[in-house]
C-alpha cells in the first residue's frame, strides 16, 4: 500500500472539503426483540435481553444484522462517493505488480508476488539462481475464484523440494483444509485433511506430515496427527492430545531441520516435546515438562538447544543452552543474562552469530553477537520512534542477516546486513506511487503522558508538517493493550489519506502490551486490567491538556481486544472522545469467559481471569463493556464485525449495539456494519481490505465535516 499525491492542508480545506458536521437523517433505528435470559453466578443475578442473538442460523438474527447494515448505508449515504474516492486513492498507492524480496532455502529462491488486478498473491520459486525460470507453486487468484473469502496458508515444502503442503480457508473461521501438491507434476493429491490450523511439518523422509487439528466446537488447537502421503486421512495416527483445555498445541521444525517440535502453550506457561526429523516412527521426547509460570521457547544449533525463558524470575527473559540429550531445566546453562531494563524478545541463530531482538525504553534493538564473543554490537537506528525486526533468515551458513525497518514517517525497507564487515544493502524499499510523497512532509515524535498512578505512558504520534497542533486539531488515538502484544510505530500508506486531510495519528502504548518490558504487560492483565483503560483515557486527556486537540476533535480506535478497550473507555469517560471506531470488539467479557464451549475461552483464563472464581468474576464484571452500559451520553460510534468471526463472534458487538441503542441518552451517531462474508480479519483480498479502511476514515472525516 503506497501513498497518493500530497496536498497542502490549507489547500485541501479551501478547495476540496465541504465542512459541514455529520447530519443524522430522520430515520428510525433498527429494532430487535428483547428475550430475557437469566444468569446466576456466585449469587449475582444478571439479565441478558439480547443473548439470543448468538443463534447464528436464526432468520431473525440475520434480519437484524441486515437491518443494521441498511441503517448504516442510509445514515452514511452522503459519504458513499467519498468512500469510493478514498478507496481509489488508497488503491492507487499500491504497486499492482509488487513482489517480495526473494529468500533462499535449500537450493531455491522463493518469491511472493502480485499481478495487476490481482487481489491475491502468486507463490513461485527459482532454482539456484534468480536468473532461472520461474516455477509457479500457487496462484491464489485462480484458487480464490468462486469464493467470497479465500485464504491460502501454511505453505510448507518437503526437504527434497518435491512436495508442498498447503492449507485453504474459504469461510474465514480459521479452519483450514490441508492438501498436498506434487511440485514436479503439478498434481494435487486426493487426500484432504480437514479442520486444521493450516500449518504442517514434513519429516525428513518426505512422506510423513505432522499437523494440528482443531476442536470442531471451541476451535482450540488440541491434537497433533501424523499423515503418510497417499493414505486415507481418516486413518491418520494421533500423536498427541492436549488434555488441558487451558492450553493449545502446535507443531513446528527447528531451523536446523534436525528436529520436529510439539509445543503446548497457555498464556503463562509452555512445554515442548521433540523428535529427530529423520526418525518419524520414533516417539517424541519431553524437553521440559510444564510448570506454572514457566515460559520457554527453543532453537537448535550444532549439538545444543538454546532456550529463551523466564525461568527463575527472569521477568524480561534470558537465554540458556542445554545438550541435545539432556534437555530438562536442571541442565540449562546461562548464555545471556536477565536484565531488569531490557526485554529479550527473540533470538536467531547462525553459523557464527547469535542475533538478539531486544526492547529497551520501548524501542526495538537488534544485537549481533559472535559465538566466540569477539564481536557484540547493536545495529544503529536514528529516529525517535521506529520499528525494526528480524526476518526468518532460513539459512544457517551466512554472514548476512535480513531485517525490516520502518517508522511512522519512513516507508518499509528490507535490508541485508553483513554481520562481518557491517555493510548493508537495501533489497527493497516500499514505493510510494504518484511521485509526490516526501518523507520530510511528515513529522513524528514520542510524547510521555502521566497516568493517574504516576506511571509514564508513551505516545507515538505522526502528522503532516503543515498541521498545527491546536485545540481544533483532530487526533485519532489508537491502542490494543492485551496479551503482551506491542503496537510498534509502523508506516501506513492508507493512513496518509487522514494525515493529508489534517488528522494526527497517535498510538498509546498502554499497559497490557510489552512496550516497556514484561512488567508493563503484567500490570495490564488479570486484576490489573483496568490500567489498560485508564492509561488510554489519561493519554487522551494529556493530548487535550497540552492543547494538541480537544474532546470535540479527539477520536479513538481499537480492534478485538482493542475493541474491549474502546467499550471500556466509552463507559468510563465518554466525554473525552467525539468518536469511536470499535472493530470486531470483545465486549461481552463475563458471558464469554463463562462459556467454555466457544473459541478462545479456556485458553485465556490467564489473561482475563477465570470468572468461575468469584474474585475474577467481580473484577471482570466491573469493566465488561456490555455489563456496564448505562443511561448516559456516548460518543459517535462505528462498530464493525464479521458474521464468520471465530475469535470475537459477531453476536458480541451485535448485542452491545442493541443495548447501547436502548440505554444511550444522546442523539450521536451509532452504526454497525457486519461483513456477511468475512471473519475476524475482515476481507481477504488486498483491495477489498481497503474498502473497510475507507469506510472507517470516511466516518472520522465526516464527523470533522471534511467530505470532498
Amino acid at each position: 500500500m503506497k501513498a497518493s499525491a500530497i496536498l497542502l492542508i490549507s489547500l485541501i480545506f479551501a478547495t476540496s472539503c465541504n465542512k459541514l458536521p455529520m447530519q443524522k437523517p430522520n430515520i428510525s433505528t433498527p429494532s430487535v426483540a428483547k428475550k430475557a435470559k437469566e444468569f446466576n453466578n456466585h449469587g449475582d443475578k444478571r439479565t441478558d435481553d439480547y443473548y439470543w442473538l448468538n443463534e447464528r442460523e436464526n432468520p431473525e438474527v440475520i434480519t437484524y444484522l441486515e437491518a443494521e447494515n441498511s441503517y448504516y448505508d442510509t445514515l452514511t449515504a452522503h459519504t458513499k462517493d467519498f468512500q469510493k474516492s478514498l478507496f481509489e486513492e488508497m488503491k492507487a498507492r499500491i504497486k499492482k505488480d509488487d513482489e517480495s524480496v526473494p529468500y533462499k532455502k535449500n537450493g531455491y529462491y522463493y518469491i511472493t508476488r502480485y499481478i495487476k488486478g490481482g487481489q491475491y498473491p502468486i507463490y513461485s520459486r527459482k532454482e539456484n539462481t534468480l536468473e532461472a525460470d520461474e516455477e509457479i507453486l500457487f496462484d491464489a487468484n485462480k484458487m480464490a475464484k468462486g469464493h467470497d473469502y479465500f485464504q491460502l496458508g501454511g505453505l510448507n515444502i518437503s526437504t527434497d523440494n518435491q512436495l508442498a503442503a498447503f492449507g485453504v480457508d474459504t469461510v474465514s473461521r480459521r479452519q483450514y483444509n490441508i492438501q498436498i501438491k506434487n511440485l514436479k507434476t503439478g498434481k494435487i493429491y486426493p487426500e484432504v485433511i480437514k479442520n486444521t490450523t493450516g500449518g504442517s511439518v514434513w519429516a525428513n523422509d518426505n512422506k510423513t506430515l505432522y499437523y494440528t487439528q482443531k476442536n470442531p466446537t471451541t476451535l482450540r488447537s488440541e491434537k497433533i496427527f501424523k499423515h503418510v502421503l497417499g493414505t486415507d486421512p481418516s486413518k491418520d495416527v494421533e500423536i498427541f492430545f492436549e488434555v488441558d483445555d487451558t492450553f493449545s498445541v502446535y507443531v513446528t521444525k527447528t531451523k536446523s531441520d534436525e528436529y520436529i517440535l510439539i509445543g503446548s502453550y497457555s498464556t503463562l506457561s509452555s512445554e515442548f516435546q521433540y523428535l529427530n526429523a529423520d526418525k518419524p516412527n520414533d516417539n517424541f521426547k519431553m524437553f521440559q515438562a510444564r510448570k506454572k509460570d514457566l515460559e520457554y521457547s527453543i532453537a537448535h544449533y550444532k549439538n545444543h538447544f538454546y532456550v529463551l525463558t523466564n525461568a527463575d524470575k527472569a521477568t524480561n527473559f534470558k537465554i540458556m543452552k542445554t545438550p541435545e540429550m539432556a534437555t530438562s531445566k536442571e541442565n540449562w546453562k546461562e548464555v545471556i543474562a536477565h536484565r531488569d531494563d531490557v526485554l529479550l524478545e527473540d533470538m536467531s541463530l547462525f553459523k557464527d552469530y547469535m542475533v538478539l531482538e531486544e526492547r529497551s525504553n520501548g524501542l526495538n534493538k537488534i544485537r549481533i553477537k559472535r559465538w566466540d564473543n569477539s564481536v557484540d554490537y547493536y545495529l544503529p537506528f536514528n529516529e525517535e520512534t521506529y520499528s525494526a525486526y528480524v526476518y526468518a533468515n532460513p539459512e544457517f551458513d551466512t554472514d548476512i542477516i535480513r531485517y525490516g525497518y520502518n517508522s511512522l514517517t519512513t516507508p518499509s525497507s528490507v535490508i541485508d546486513f553483513n554481520m562481518l564487515d557491517k555493510s548493508s544493502e537495501i533489497k527493497k524499499e516500499q514505493e510510494v506511487l504518484g511521485g509526490k510523497f516526501k518523507k520530510e512532509n511528515y513529522t513524528s515524535q514520542r510524547l510521555w503522558a502521566t497516568a493517574r498512578d504516576g506511571k509514564k505512558v508513551a505516545i507515538s504520534m505522526v502528522h503532516h508538517k503543515d498541521t498545527k497542533l491546536t485545540k481544533d486539531t483532530p487526533i485519532l488515538l489508537y491502542a490494543y493493550g492485551s496479551y503482551g502484544y506491542t503496537i510498534d510505530p509502523n508506516f501506513s500508506t492508507s493512513r496518509l489519506s487522514l494525515l493529508d486531510r489534517g488528522f494526527v495519528f497517535a498510538i498509546a502504548h498502554v499497559r497490557g502490551g510489552q512496550y516497556l518490558g514484561r512488567q508493563w504487560y503484567e500490570n495490564g492483565k488479570l486484576l490489573h486490567k483496568k490500567n489498560t483503560f485508564t492509561d488510554f483515557i489519561d493519554c487522551g486527556k494529556y493530548l487535550i491538556d497540552q492543547n494538541y486537540t480537544s474532546s470535540a476533535h479527539l477520536y479513538a480506535e481499537g480492534g478485538s481486544a482493542g475493541g474491549l478497550l474502546m467499550g471500556a473507555i466509552v463507559n468510563m469517560s465518554p466525554e473525552t472522545f467525539n468518536g469511536i471506531i470499535a472493530a470486531v470488539p470483545f465486549v461481552d467479557v463475563v458471558t464469554t469467559m463463562l462459556d467454555d464451549s466457544i473459541p478462545l475461552t479456556t485458553g485465556e483464563y490467564d489473561e482475563w481471569g477465570n470468572p468461575n472464581d468469584k474474585k475474577y468474576y467481580d473484577y471482570i464484571k466491573s469493566y465488561s463493556p456490555y455489563d456496564n452500559v448505562e443511561a448516559h451520553e456516548y460518543p459517535n460510534m462505528l462498530v464493525t464485525t464479521g458474521l464468520h468471526d471465530s475469535q470475537v463472534q459477531y453476536f458480541e458487538p451485535a448485542k452491545w449495539v442493541a443495548k447501547l441503542r436502548e440505554y444511550k441518552t444522546d442523539s450521536n451517531i451509532l452504526v454497525m456494519h457486519t461483513n456477511m462474508e468475512a471473519g475476524h480479519g475482515g476481507a481477504s483480498g488486498r483491495f477489498d481490505v481497503l474498502k473497510e479502511v475507507a469506510r472507517e476514515q470516511a466516518f472520522l472525516l465526516d464527523l470533522e465535516g471534511i467530505i470532498e
